[in-house]
């Protein structure tokens, strides 16, 4: 805080002992101690009532943290589950009518043309000669 060193302290003790004499010295050096004493108990107290408001914002914090945390536990309950899924079930049974079969447009020649080109060849049977030994 202060950077005074021992020289320093023996110049105003020297100082001290000159304007305010032998007599009176040991009077001022207790007041001066009180006084100092008085300044760290109250920067110790300021230190903390400082500490306790970090310590109960931060605790303020956590609540709000484990609230948060309880409050999406308490909505994947099982039986919070289950109802939603339902509710899932539910919403997307209506989204999905069922369609009405539509009828197919008649194809064009271009589509049988087309058909006949892709389709494999099938053989005809031949018809069976009957044999002359037979009759």
């Amino acid at each position: 805080m202060f950077d005074i060193g021992w020289s320093e302290l023996v110049v105003i003790g020297v100082v001290a002992l000159i304007a305010i004499g032998p007599k009176e010295l040991p009077g001022v050096l207790r007041m001066v101690g009180q006084w100092m004493g008085k300044a760290r108990r109250m920067a110790a107290e300021f230190q903390g009532q400082f500490n306790e408001a970090m310590r109960e914002a931060e605790m303020a914090d956590i609540k709000k943290s484990f609230d948060d945390a309880s409050a999406a536990a308490k909505d994947l309950s099982p039986t919070n589950l289950l109802t939603s899924l339902n509710k899932d079930v539910e919403d997307a049974m209506k989204i999905d009518q069922p369609v009405t079969p539509t009828t197919p447009e008649p194809p064009t020649p271009a589509t049988f043309v087309e058909a006949e080109a892709h389709a494999p060849e099938v053989e005809t049977p031949k018809p069976a000669v009957p044999d002359a030994k037979a009759s």
